[in-house]
């Protein structure tokens, strides 16, 4: 069992919700380690309750099934709880693209406004005057915006 083909082809699996991101950054997929012959692998989900989780455990399961690794385990860890804090650079502006406003704070910032702030920046034409319509988008992790000045509704990734 080659652990790094393992946490390679895991690290590809894309979010269900967001699939412009995969688990690896998102930060579901925290740690891929070996034990005796078995394979662990370890998640944690957005939130607690989160829709999203036993896909992610199928998703699994079907990349190690397709890499033939029989004697593996799928632990769910929740403490340190998921944060926003472990969506790198590179994942927001995949974020930003694909029409998501990701979190314009790390939850450790002294200035975080966390959950959904009044304001916060459009993916599309990048301007701050919008206006937040809900608290809670399609999923509980988002926010739901409007652009005043492309007109266009948009989600904001919460910095939770």
């Amino acid at each position: 069992m080659d652990i790094n083909k393992i946490t390679e082809k895991l690290s590809l699996i894309p979010d269900p919700e967001v699939p412009v991101l995969t688990i690896k950054e998102l930060g579901v997929l925290r740690k891929v380690s070996i034990n005796r012959n078995k394979i662990t692998i370890t998640i944690t989900p957005t939130y607690s309750g989160c829709p999203a989780m036993d896909r992610f455990q199928d998703d699994i399961k079907k990349v190690m099934h397709e890499l033939e690794v029989n004697n593996f385990e799928i632990v769910t860890q929740y403490d340190p709880a998921w944060t926003t804090d472990w969506l790198n650079t590179a994942a927001k502006e995949k974020l930003r693209k694909y029409g998501i406003a990701p979190p314009e704070f790390k939850t450790t910032d002294k200035n975080a406004v966390l959950g959904a702030p009044k304001t916060v920046s459009c993916p599309r034409c990048q301007s701050i005057s919008t206006n937040l319509v809900s608290p809670f988008g399609s999923t509980a992790c988002k926010a739901m915006y409007t652009c005043k000045d492309c007109f266009e509704p948009f989600e904001y990734f919460k910095c939770l």
